[in-house]
């Protein structure tokens, strides 16, 4: 079974980024994608793992010039719904671990948003990142996003109830680490697995490392209901404490920005 193309032809990903807890980590991609970019609509950019086209789409309509592959014929054929008429988008049915499609240092932005949730080998992370670096010119920008794993035991297990369950299962370590396979869809990482990534390649330094969402996931039926001008505090919010480290860890999702230096 294809478990990946199972979840979303069967998940409405587009109506959770559109939620007010979606739009956290939507808008504060968006933040820094225009910093990496510095606005400069010329520059180049590819996205793998593109999904139902929230960022790609957009991205070309503000001007740049996009390449968005994903894997999931799903996903693609919304995305392809969406484009109607767009000149600076290009859509491509693929998989993070092989880009060979495109050349090395081919774009100035390389966006990897979705692949690393549902890559559940080191060598296969190993794989998407080298070649999200090789495509990606020096001087320019890879952003990793990543699924955390405190937030999803908090959630998930204890908050939801399922953790005496999930011990009987053995799905998470004495420590309480996420044992991920992938029927179980999502792979969780604690930050010191990103940094062992991250050392396997001397081509890239980390910028910053940012909390996507940060406590948003915690209090999603709080979040919902406030008004737009509470929200706008809200944003606020989390744009000052989203950089911190002492919080990345608790965060659902991380955005991990990497600089490729040679």
């Amino acid at each position: 079974m294809n478990y990946i193309e199972n979840y979303y032809a069967n998940y409405d990903e587009e109506g959770r980024l559109l939620k007010k807890y979606g739009q956290v980590e939507y808008l504060t991609t968006m933040k820094y994608i225009h910093e990496c970019s510095g606005g400069d609509v010329t520059k180049r950019i590819l996205e793998v793992g593109a999904g139902t086209g929230r960022y790609s789409v957009a991205l070309a309509k503000e001007g740049y010039e996009v390449d968005a592959l994903e894997y999931t014929q799903h996903n693609l054929e919304i995305m392809n719904s969406k484009i109607d008429g767009l000149t600076t988008i290009r859509t491509h049915h693929g998989t993070a671990l092989d880009l060979s499609r495109f050349a090395d240092e081919s774009f100035d932005l390389t966006l990897v948003l979705g692949p690393m949730y549902h890559l559940y080998t080191k060598e296969d992370k190993e794989k998407a990142l080298q070649e999200a670096i090789r495509v990606t010119k020096k001087g320019g920008y890879i952003l990793v996003a990543y699924c955390m794993n405190e937030a999803c035991v908090i959630q998930y297990t204890f908050k939801a109830g399922n953790i005496l369950e999930c011990l009987k299962k053995n799905m998470l370590t004495e420590d309480f680490r996420c044992i991920s396979e992938e029927k179980d869809l999502f792979e969780l990482v604690r930050l010191e697995e990103i940094d062992e990534l991250n050392a396997s390649f001397e081509e890239i330094e980390r910028v910053k490392i940012v909390a996507a969402d940060g406590a948003t996931n915690y209090m999603r039926e709080c979040i919902e209901e406030m008004d737009e001008e509470t929200f706008e505090v809200w944003m606020k919010y989390h744009f000052a404490t989203c950089e911190r480290m002492d919080l990345i860890g608790a965060t659902n999702h991380s955005l991990d920005i990497l600089k490729r230096v040679c």
